[in-house]
């Protein structure tokens, strides 16, 4: 029995699915695939969900990035990522504590860049900035009116 070679339309759909595939698979290699992410403790809370609808287009001027979690309470933006969860555990006080536009943030200085989580707001929120987007903390403003959504409790930065 003799094989028939494929018509043109056919090894064109072919050709296009397998570029496809493969650019696809280069651009995870470069960092470009969804941001693994693990949605915080209290993520199901319905406050997350009012907060995801108000948080930006973009961050630092970078696109929003898929990622590996489904949950309203995750995002991320640009490579490397700036990361946003809601839900986390609830920060104490700390001396390093800033109010950004009206929103109070403790942070933590890291060897890659800082983590700020809301203080005196529940649920509260973190962001992980990468020192790429130095100064870190010129991009919480970003993030200011979705979490402001959260009422502030009685707890404040002194």
């Amino acid at each position: 029995m003799r094989s028939r070679p494929l018509p043109l339309p056919v090894l064109a759909v072919l050709l296009a699915v397998l570029v496809a595939a493969g650019v696809v698979g280069a651009t995870r290699l470069l960092g470009q695939g969804p941001v693994e992410v693990t949605p915080a403790p209290s993520a199901a809370d319905p406050a997350c969900s009012t907060i995801a609808r108000r948080l930006p287009v973009s961050v630092a001027g970078q696109a929003r990035r898929e990622t590996s979690s489904a949950s309203p309470a995750v995002a991320a933006w640009g490579d490397p990522a700036i990361v946003y969860l809601c839900g986390v555990v609830q920060p104490g006080p700390s001396p390093s504590c800033q109010d950004v536009n009206g929103v109070d943030w403790v942070y933590l200085q890291l060897g890659d860049g800082t983590v700020f989580t809301t203080y005196g707001r529940d649920p509260a929120v973190q962001v992980l900035v990468p020192r790429a987007y130095a100064p870190e903390p010129l991009r919480l403003p970003d993030f200011s009116a979705a979490v402001s959504m959260v009422p502030q409790g009685t707890r404040r930065c002194s």
